[in-house]
């Protein structure tokens, strides 16, 4: 190897490690940015031009490109998860994620497709390692060259300067050390999780361990059916931000208008959600449980600990407690720790229509199912119904976008659905157009809500309550990166007293919550319902016996 290829083999190594490091940062700003100089790819790059090549100097090679390559990685998931669910990375959590974006990927791809793509980025990750390798330590025997030995000091001097700083702002203000600084983040957040059982724990000390002995427990809902409804993504910026609230805005005051000429009664609020872009679940126990998930470690901690849930409370005032999980196409462990009496995952659900990419069925199939398997005499036994459902139209990707059917009583065991099979544009060309992908989105939340005033206006009365809300908001790539977590809430029944807790607790009549209103936490949720729908002067529930 001639001294200019090995020269050249350097400069290769330093473009390659320097874009490594720095791409991550320049996918979260838009571009390149300030940032132009990722200071340990000059350090390394620079030492190893130093070097005798020896075959110490391989190894040593080979592992630092494993080195960079992992921090690299660990650069592009960081970005990943601040564009997707608004937070940095956390390995110590996230790992569990992995299966969720295989998940993710599957159905919106396809087994094959999503397939060849993981092994595709595993085979183009190993051959940037191998190249990496060979380009820090050429083949060429002896002492480094003049040539060599300048490059090496230059490398080596720019980061100097980049540390010493303040000499040549004109360069410093374009340097970063992003792989020292991802590597400082993820050590801090595992500092952070080592203490955070004992932060949980005293946190979960504040919320009352049961309601066992609450007098009147729920008895104001006594007889009535309550059915929680989580719609995905969901969130405030559907009504807030100017590129969505054109499409949300008419069909809430559709809702209004409707439900009104029902004869029902509307009232909306909003709730603050633990988490952004993803894991539902995380809202979903917060509100059943009153404390607050804001992380994987916590929901697994409030798993372990035993804590009783809303679940329980319903099921101790008499209340037959059902889970209806489209989503969930694995073992869910989780639920059957919640306790529901009856949990309906896509196995468990009768439903003969197509796959809509990630979507395993449409939300107004679910709503059906509630009502004609579900919410039957026979299937209680005339026991009140709590129902949670988790509503999955408006999850990403978006596509295919469907159209609410008039005729309810034709959707059976959805193979009418059968005609939007392969609908719509396909996901991989959807996501190559940022304005496409938000149109889109308002258009999933639009269709979620029509359905939902679809089953209100038909299958809702007074004896029912209707809770519905988003279970977060959407991806930064929809609400922008400084979006509040809030997302909407509307409660519905024909009954106006099953009304007025929420109105007292700050929910204002029709079906856009009030703007000027600092909404609450999700964790506030359970202890408040629960005081509010108890009667202490209640008489005693009657047996199922009795009650049958």
């Amino acid at each position: 190897m001639s001294v200019s290829k090995r020269i050249f083999s350097f400069l290769v190594a330093l473009a390659l490690v320097n874009a490594l490091l720095l791409a991550p940062q320049w996918v979260l700003a838009g571009g390149p940015g300030p940032l132009w100089i990722a200071m340990e790819a000059w350090l390394v790059v620079g030492l190893f031009a130093l070097l005798p090549v020896r075959p110490w100097v391989g190894r040593l090679a080979a592992g630092t490109a494993a080195l960079l390559l992992l921090l690299g990685l660990l650069g592009v998931a960081d970005a990943a998860t601040r564009q997707s669910l608004a937070r940095p990375l956390n390995i110590y959590l996230d790992a569990v994620l992995l299966s969720a974006v295989d998940h993710l990927l599957t159905g919106a791809l396809g087994p094959a497709m999503s397939t060849a793509v993981m092994i595709g980025a595993i085979v183009c990750v190993a051959l940037l390692g191998w190249l990496l390798a060979r380009l820090l330590a050429p083949r060429l025997g002896g002492h480094p060259t003049r040539a060599s030995r300048v490059l090496g000091l230059a490398l080596v001097g720019v980061f100097a300067v980049g540390i010493l700083g303040g000499g040549v702002p004109a360069l410093t203000r374009r340097m970063s050390l992003p792989a020292i600084r991802i590597a400082v983040d993820q050590t801090r957040h595992f500092i952070r999780m080592l203490s955070e059982r004992e932060r949980f724990t005293a946190d979960l000390d504040r919320v009352p361990a049961d309601y066992a002995t609450l007098p009147g427990l729920l008895a104001h809902l006594r007889g009535r059916d309550v059915l929680l409804g989580f719609v995905e993504s969901y969130g405030i910026s559907a009504l807030d931000d100017a590129r969505y609230a054109p499409v949300i805005l008419p069909r809430l005051d559709e809702l209004a208008a409707r439900t009104r000429a029902a004869g029902l009664h509307l009232v909306t609020g909003a709730l603050v959600a633990p988490s952004q872009g993803g894991q539902s679940w995380l809202a979903h126990g917060s509100l059943l449980s009153g404390a607050w998930l804001d992380n994987q470690l916590r929901y697994d901690l409030l798993l372990a600990s035993g804590r009783e849930t809303l679940i329980d409370d319903f099921r101790r005032a008499g209340h037959r407690t059902v889970a209806i999980m489209p989503a969930i196409t694995l073992a869910w462990p989780e639920g059957e720790r919640l306790g529901y009496d009856e949990i309906h995952a896509r196995k468990d659900i009768d439903y003969a229509g197509p796959s809509l990419n990630w979507v395993t069925m449409p939300d107004q199939f679910t709503w059906s199912f509630l009502q004609r398997t579900i919410r039957t005499p026979a299937a209680g036994q005339a026991r009140p119904l709590f129902a949670e459902l988790g509503l999955i139209s408006s999850h990403a990707p978006w596509t295919p976008i469907l159209t609410v059917l008039d005729d309810w009583e034709s959707i059976g065991d959805g193979a009418v659905f059968a005609r939007w099979k392969n609908a719509g544009e396909r996901p991989t060309d959807l996501w190559q157009d940022v304005e496409g992908i938000r149109q889109h989105y308002a258009l999933s939340i639009d269709y979620a809500l029509a359905a939902m005033i679809g089953y209100a206006e038909r299958y809702v009365d007074d004896r029912t309550l209707l809770i519905v809300l988003g279970d977060h908001q959407p991806a930064p790539l929809i609400t922008g990166d400084d979006a509040s977590r809030a997302v909407p809430v509307h409660v519905i029944s024909a009954d106006p007293a099953l009304i007025e807790p929420f109105l007292a607790w700050g929910f204002v009549p029709g079906a856009r919550p009030a703007p000027d209103r600092t909404p609450p936490r999700m964790d506030a949720f359970r202890d408040w319902f629960v005081r509010a729908y108890s009667d202490p002067d209640a008489p005693p529930r009657r047996t199922a016996r009795a009650e049958d």
